[in-house]
């Protein structure tokens, strides 16, 4: 039996996805938690829960990255592939729904359309300041309801009458529910006039100008949400695709990229035992000022970035 794997990692701002993969891009370990505006010690406690579900004749020898903290965690686990996450969540999507021509991700405080064909990105756009279509606002409304977020779309479903909520803007979208609340507008329709409010911030922004066609992934920890789904479906006037590990697909993209590389290093999860640490300074080597961070793993430097030019590169060594 070959004991062969890929490691993939997808470190957001609201939550860190980790996925195993063998040869045959089956997920042999996954996990999914909160980041905590901790990225390191988020992918310390996802090796750990990642190591305790492999046997222990598994072999990892490459790794992947991608999300928002995807440089900070490719050194720390120095990651053969470190990619944006339009490539990763693209490629991973396309590795279990090859015929897919439309990607709606919705996370914690971003969300992305991609657009396909052939198997090939050919546009895409992500959220700009308005977080109307994110996670986080269903979150933030779901504590003024009252309401457990994954209980959402339950109630969502049982509303007879959903509320109408303006749903180009977050404060103007906060702003009506609140009102409508108080009008004495039953808790099911406040909560499916939500998803509705997200759906439609989503598609005013983040798909506005897109052409949207079928068939249709949804994937991100908002895909989770029933009546978030319900919702899209309605608006798309079509079903849309959910995989019972959408949630994952930046991690598995990031994996399966890390397959595919030619350079392999392996990986040794004592990487989680090791303390890591940055250290933020403005290097004054000229007049730019660059904000740079340097990263080291047990006191030893690992890397430095946030530079416009190579005059703090000259000196990796030296302490700012």
């Amino acid at each position: 039996m070959n004991n062969t794997a890929y490691l993939g990692m997808d470190i957001g701002s609201i939550s860190t996805k980790g996925v195993v993969i063998d040869q045959e891009r089956r997920i042999l370990g996954q996990d999914y938690l909160w980041t905590r505006a901790n990225p390191i010690a988020a992918v310390k406690e996802l090796l750990a829960s990642l190591q305790s579900q492999l046997d222990q004749d598994i072999n990892i020898i490459s790794v992947g990255a991608t999300g928002s903290a995807r440089k900070l965690i490719g050194a720390m686990t120095g990651a053969q592939v470190v990619k944006n996450e339009i490539t990763a969540h693209a490629v991973g999507t396309l590795s279990r729904y090859p015929q897919v021509r439309t990607i709606v991700e919705i996370g914690g405080q971003d969300s992305k359309i991609i657009l396909i064909e052939d198997g090939i990105v050919i546009d895409y756009a992500m959220n700009s300041l308005c977080a109307a279509g994110t996670g986080a606002f269903l979150s933030s409304q779901a504590e003024r309801l009252g309401v457990e977020l994954e209980d959402i779309g339950n109630f969502a479903l049982q509303a007879e009458n959903p509320v109408k909520l303006a749903a180009r803007c977050t404060v103007f979208a906060e702003s009506d529910l609140i009102h409508k609340a108080q009008s004495g507008h039953k808790k099911e329709d406040l909560l499916a006039g939500l998803c509705a409010a997200v759906v439609g911030n989503y598609l005013n922004n983040v798909g506005k100008g897109k052409k949207i066609q079928p068939p249709v992934f949804f994937q991100g920890g908002v895909s989770k949400n029933i009546g978030v789904t319900k919702a899209l479906e309605e608006a798309l006037g079509h079903p849309v695709q959910i995989d019972e590990n959408s949630h994952l697909m930046g991690a598995l993209g990031a994996a399966v990229l890390a397959m595919d590389c030619k350079e392999q290093a392996g990986f040794d999860f004592e990487i989680a035992r090791m303390d890591f640490n940055t250290k933020s300074q403005e290097c004054g080597r000229c007049p730019n000022n660059c904000e740079l961070v340097s990263f080291y793993r047990d006191g030893d430097l690992l890397d430095i970035w946030g530079n416009r030019c190579p005059k703090a590169l000259f000196e990796r060594n030296a302490e700012f």
